[in-house]
């Protein structure tokens, strides 16, 4: 379960450009979150794009209505479960999400006002479908590789392989 939530001023992104992104920052986090591409682990992904006035949202200490110079201003939020989420991992997400703005964006590289945060809810901390979910019951689903699969157990600290 992820959500990407992706924060602008209004009328930043066109449908296009957010028919895109709802795809490829979907498989921004995706590959590096399961360890390969996964349609199928499209189902667990929501991205959420807000939108804001220009007096809604500052920089700087100066709203965006007041600015000299127009900033493009974007923050884009996501949110995971626990698992394997070392450094270098999220990192690659990071990275992976920076590109997919750029590409959608038609810019050359991401403005310095584009951040990017990443949240792990603890395991035992995530609830739907009218319970608490957990990552350790979604890994004999047949998306995440085994390599992964193993590397969130040893994350979580569960001992054991498959069906753990």
């Amino acid at each position: 379960m992820t959500v990407i939530t992706v924060n602008t001023a209004q009328g930043r992104l066109d449908l296009e450009q957010r028919r895109t992104l709802a795809e490829t920052l979907t498989d921004a986090v995706l590959v590096p979150e399961v360890g390969q591409f996964a349609p199928a682990a499209r189902a667990g992904f929501q991205v959420h794009f807000v939108e804001r006035a220009a007096d809604m949202m500052a920089m700087g200490g100066r709203l965006l209505v007041d600015a000299e110079q127009a900033a493009d201003v974007m923050v884009i939020d996501v949110t995971v479960m626990d698992g394997d989420w070392r450094q270098e991992v999220r990192a690659e997400v990071i990275e992976r999400i920076l590109a997919a703005l750029t590409e959608a964006c038609g810019v050359a590289q991401p403005s310095p006002a584009w951040w990017v945060t990443f949240r792990v809810v603890d395991e035992g901390s995530w609830g739907a479908g009218g319970g608490v979910l957990s990552v350790l019951s979604l890994l004999d689903s047949g998306v995440f590789t085994e390599e992964k699969a193993e590397a969130i157990r040893a994350a979580l600290g569960v001992r054991g392989t498959r069906g753990a």
